[in-house]
């Protein structure tokens, strides 16, 4: 598996590589329209090879969809959140009541509980003869 994963890393390398040879070429990129630069006030363009332009724009796309997903995921993250401290809340009282189980009864209710369990029958190894 690790063999796979440094091959896939290499060829995304080369890849990469390989586009952004291929596209030195400088490019202006502007955040806004030119009409709007007066009303703004300063320049909101940049000039950048169009190789940093297309990652830029791939990094930006990845974040966006990373926190569209964090964001859209929060009520599942929230209920499993919850179940998580239903689910400690029931262990600890399971092992109360284990630990309260083993606990000596009130000595009434003891010494009833052992009056009220029947006491073992004599075993006998042949039967009575009858005559």
């Amino acid at each position: 598996m690790r063999a796979i994963r440094l091959f896939f890393m290499v060829a995304l390398a080369v890849f990469l590589i390989i586009v952004a040879l291929a596209n030195r070429q400088m490019v202006t990129v502007s955040l806004l329209p030119s009409n709007f630069e007066p009303l703004v006030g300063g320049q909101w363009a940049l000039s950048m090879p169009v190789f940093l332009a297309l990652f830029l724009a791939m990094v930006f796309g990845l974040l966006v969809g990373v926190v569209w997903e964090w964001l859209r995921e929060s009520h599942l993250r929230a209920e499993s959140s919850r179940r998580a401290q239903d689910l400690a809340r029931l262990e600890r009282e399971m092992g109360a009541l284990r630990r309260d189980h083993g606990r000596p009864k009130d000595e009434v209710v003891a010494i009833l509980d052992a009056n009220l369990t029947p006491a073992p029958r004599p075993q006998t190894d042949s039967l009575p003869a009858v005559r």
